[in-house]
Order: structure tokens, then C-alpha cells, then sequence
């Protein structure tokens, strides 16, 4: 057993870290715990900062566990002519594998290119070559040109009639939640105090500058101040909301749109490897196989409904499924087909004219008179630098000059034991598979990729109280969870992407969880309930 992960980041401390949040001043507080608020609180504990964090939702509970789960370079930014963000978001990529190489995994991605839609062979090998150039992708993973012939040996399903041929670049998978769970969890081993379903409700002000907030905690149903020097709000779609509380809401705003992806049996659509396609009405999607499933997304559409409450519609679904249609022969798919599905908000920055497809995903930075700061757009992969920027204001806004390392986050693995390369974890993987029971084979490339070196832990636990309850008792125990849906929807993604086994595995959980949260019956139906509602509005379009 590998006593280390047994970390402080716990249920059973969660009021240990409130009273801590209560009586302590704060260098900076960070309001969101999306992958933005995450990275920041991150970058800025390990320079030295007195960090706090609070999220209102659970972490990663808005648009960090609902994007297309790539860590990719941008490649439609091209045709933006946003080469610096291409050049940023593709470098990272390759910083963030080296830092949780088992959680951001190298993904072929094909690109069939069409006679009557798209752009052509020329401009296609030109614009590939120009972003692993921008992304500085290394020499065996650069673009490869395909035949029309070697294009459909890649994917027979593909329909063959427009083809003209193909691409093969380089990109990344992720699953976004646990790559922001996994952050959350670094910063705290390096000293920030993050705290989950804790919203605040207004601002703290002394001679007109910002000096805290009052936090209410879903929890424990009290409210208390928390004071700190700084404030970011890195709250994504709420960010708005949080300028309207500071009344510092002028000038440039935000403009959400919304992406949708559906996830489809494996058998249903067996696409051999990872797809970038153009649907012809200038959007590209992607299909994307991943263990018994393969998802397809993502849509791009104005949003103004409630934030809390995302869904597929059936527009956005017949969107999909006719495209997936049109482009892959034999598919024939229809809602019936569609275990479950996700939709996020892009936090974009508004420019009067464009379309939402057309909104730049740039990050931008706000500071009010009062001396919050606020940043929106930006992209899952450019966290980090993000992150960097917000930090680097802060202090250089609030501190002397010297009195903090500079950023290196480059440098700390996300995850603590971790892996040095990705061959480690392919090693790690195969070493699991010898060990392997009937009960647990089936799950061993899940449990690396999901846990990393835990995986070990998790296993040895299995052997006396079952695999559902040894991976219910590590969450419980590092992880912060205080549902069954941060367990089923943020921590093991198993309503996206396994909605066979949440139904078997549900009332075990509840149980569970009612003798370790000590819930009362009340509880434990509420949960069942907000559960049943999450998985109504995964599989059913509105």
C-alpha cells in the first residue's frame, strides 16, 4: 500500500480548512475552481503566495469538465490568423503531458480532406506544416499527407465519394475534470487552501478598495467573511456576475456560447482512431473513440439561458448526428443511439459582428477600480500561461519587487508520485495487467489514466472491499467529495462515459456514502434525485 496519497485534502478536514479560511489574511484569494482559477491558485502557492480558493459549485463543475477533452494546439485558430495562440497553446501542450503524462495521452488525429469542401491538399500541407512549426511538434509527430487511398485504410467507414485525400498531425487527449482535480490537489500540497460548494455573496471594501468577501458554505449553511490583499475572479461564465457584485461592469463583457458533444457506443460508431472533419458549413468536429464509446462534438452556438443548467438541445443533437451521418457511411444514427451527452459555456470576449464561432478564444484581463482582477476566454490548454500573466499582475500590482519567486509551474508535476514519461506509464500499466484479477483487468487502463500511480492503491484495496468502494474510499479520502455526483460526473467522468455502470453502481455508492458522510435517508434521496436529474439531462434533449 502506498501510504503517501493518504493526503489531507478530505471530507473529514473540510471544516479544519474553513476555519482556517475564517481566521487567516490572505496574500490572494481566487474566486472559481475551473481549470483557470486552478492553475492560478497553483502558480501562485508555489511562489510563495498565502492562496486561498472558493468554488460555489463543485470543482471543475462548469465549463472544465464539459470541453471536447483535448489538450490540442488550435489548429482552426490558423484561419483566424491567431498565430500567437497557436504558438502558445501548442508549445504547452507538451509541457502539460511532461507534467501528467498519464492524463494527457498522444492522440493521431486524422483530417480527410474533401473535394467540395474544406481547403485543398496545398493549403491544408502548408497550414499543418506552419502549426507543428507555431507548436513546435517534434519531428516524428509532424504532419503526414494521405493519399485518398491511405486515407480510407486509416478509416473505412469514412465515405469515400468526396474524399481526396488526408492528414495525420499531432494532438493530445484529456479528461478535463481530472486535470483540474489533479491541480487543485497540487496547489494544496503546495500550501493554497481550496474549498468547494463555498459561494460568495458579496464584496468586503476599506477606503473603496476590495479587501474580501463573504463566503456562504453550502455545507455547513453559514456564512463568513474572508479576507485577503488581492481578489481574482477567475469564475468563467459567472465572471459577469461577479463584476455586476463589484459594480465594476463596464466596458468590454462577456459572450457565451455552447458546445455540445453526445457520446455513441463504440459498436455504433467504430471509428479506428481519433477524427477532425468539416462538416461544410465552415465548422469542423470531432469524433473521438475512447474505451466502449465514441463522442462526437462539438457545436458552437450563442448562449443566454441559465448557467447552472446546460443541455443538448435537439437542435444541437440533430446538428451532430446529421453531420456524423452525411460523413461516415453506414452510420444511420438517430437520438435512440445516444447513451449520454455534455454541454459547456465558452466564457469568450464579446466583439460586436461575429459570430460565435468567430469570437476570438484569447484571454483577457480586467481590473476595476476597486482593485479586482478578472480574467475570461482563454483556452483549456493555455491554463498554465494564463495562469502566469494573473499572478505576475498581482504581485507586481501588491508586492515588492523581488519578494516572490517567478513562475514554475512548468517544472511541478501535476500529480505526486508521478510519472517521468509516457513509457513509464505504459510500463506502470502492463506491471497492473500482470497483477490483474478476472474483477479487475477490465479496469486497469481506466484506473492509470484516471489515477495515475494510485492506481496501485486503489487495486490492493480492491482485494478486501471490491473495486466500486476502493475507488469511492480514494476519492473520499483525497479527492474532496461531498456527492454521488462529484464522484459519478467530475471525479471518474462515469455518467459521460460509462452510463452502463453508473446505473448498476449507483445504490452501492449511495449506501457508501451515507455511512461515511453520515447522511441521514433525507439526504441520501436527495442525492438520488439531483443524480437522476443529471442523467435526464445527459440522455434527453430538450
Amino acid at each position: 500500500m502506498i501510504d503517501v496519497f493518504l493526503t489531507m485534502f478530505s471530507h473529514a478536514t473540510r471544516n479544519s480548512l474553513l476555519k482556517r479560511l475564517q481566521s487567516e489574511k490572505f496574500d490572494l484569494l481566487v474566486i472559481g475552481g475551473g481549470i483557470t482559477g486552478a492553475g492560478i491558485a497553483l502558480d501562485a502557492a508555489s511562489r510563495g503566495l498565502k492562496t486561498a480558493l472558493v468554488e460555489k459549485h463543485d470543482f471543475a463543475f462548469g465549463t472544465s469538465s464539459r470541453s471536447t477533452k483535448l489538450i490540442h494546439g488550435g489548429l482552426r485558430y490558423l484561419k483566424q490568423l491567431e498565430f500567437g495562440l497557436v504558438r502558445e497553446v501548442g508549445s504547452e501542450r507538451a509541457v502539460v503531458h511532461q507534467l501528467a503524462p498519464h492524463l494527457v495521452i498522444p492522440e493521431k488525429m486524422l483530417l480527410p480532406l474533401y473535394e467540395k469542401r474544406g481547403f485543398g491538399s496545398m493549403l491544408t500541407s502548408f497550414g499543418l506544416k506552419l502549426y507543428d512549426w507555431l507548436a513546435g511538434v517534434k519531428p516524428e509527430d509532424q504532419r503526414k499527407m494521405l493519399t485518398k487511398k491511405q486515407t480510407l485504410k486509416a478509416e473505412p467507414l469514412l465515405q469515400s465519394s468526396d474524399i481526396k485525400g488526408g492528414a495525420i498531425y499531432a494532438e493530445y487527449r484529456t479528461d478535463d475534470a481530472r486535470l483540474t482535480i489533479e491541480i487543485i490537489k497540487t496547489g494544496f500540497r503546495n500550501g493554497s487552501l481550496p474549498v468547494n460548494y463555498s459561494a460568495v455573496t458579496s464584496f468586503i471594501y476599506e477606503d473603496g478598495k476590495i479587501s474580501g468577501a463573504n463566503i456562504f458554505d453550502a455545507e455547513t449553511n453559514t456564512t463568513f467573511p474572508v479576507y485577503s490583499k488581492t481578489i481574482v475572479n477567475a469564475a468563467g461564465p459567472w465572471v459577469d456576475e461577479l463584476r455586476e457584485l463589484d459594480q465594476s461592469k463596464k466596458g468590454k463583457r462577456l459572450h457565451l456560447t455552447k458546445g455540445v458533444h453526445i457520446v455513441i457506443p463504440r459498436e455504433k460508431l467504430p471509428v479506428k482512431q481519433a477524427i477532425y472533419f468539416d462538416v461544410g458549413d465552415g465548422r469542423m468536429i470531432f469524433a473521438i473513440p475512447r474505451d466502449r464509446i465514441t463522442y462526437v462534438g462539438t457545436t458552437d452556438t450563442n448562449y443566454t439561458g441559465l448557467k447552472d443548467e446546460v443541455y443538448a438541445s435537439k437542435t444541437d443533437v440533430e446538428y451532430l448526428l446529421d453531420a456524423v451521418n452525411k460523413t461516415f457511411h453506414g452510420a444511420a444514427l438517430t437520438t435512440a443511439d445516444i447513451e449520454s451527452s455534455w454541454a459547456g459555456l465558452r466564457p469568450l470576449i464579446h466583439e460586436e459582428g461575429k459570430s460565435a464561432s468567430e469570437l476570438s478564444r484569447k484571454d483577457e484581463i480586467f481590473e476595476s477600480d476597486s482593485g479586482l482582477i478578472s480574467i475570461a476566454g482563454g483556452k483549456l490548454t493555455g491554463y498554465r500561461k494564463m495562469a502566469e500573466r494573473v499572478v505576475d499582475l498581482v504581485i507586481d500590482k501588491n508586492f515588492r519587487k523581488g519578494e516572490f519567486k517567478r513562475c514554475y509551474t512548468n517544472s511541478i508535476p501535476i500529480t505526486n508520485p508521478g510519472f517521468s514519461s509516457y513509457e513509464e506509464v505504459k510500463r506502470f500499466t502492463r506491471q497492473l495487467m500482470m497483477q490483474a484479477t478476472t474483477e479487475t483487468t477490465p479496469y486497469i487502463y481506466y484506473l492509470v489514466h484516471t489515477y495515475g500511480l494510485a492506481a496501485d492503491n486503489i487495486l490492493v484495496n480492491a482485494s478486501s472491499k471490491g473495486l466500486l468502494i476502493a475507488e469511492l474510499n480514494h476519492c473520499l479520502d483525497n479527492e474532496m467529495i461531498l456527492s454521488a455526483s462529484d464522484f459519478f460526473i467530475r471525479r471518474t467522468g462515469t455518467l459521460f462515459f460509462n452510463m452502463q455502470r453508473l446505473t448498476s453502481d449507483i445504490e452501492v455508492v449511495l449506501v457508501a456514502m451515507k455511512e461515511r458522510l453520515g447522511w441521514d435517508q433525507t439526504k441520501v434521496d436527495q442525492e438520488r434525485n439531483r443524480l437522476k436529474d443529471s442523467t435526464k439531462l445527459s440522455g434527453q434533449f430538450l
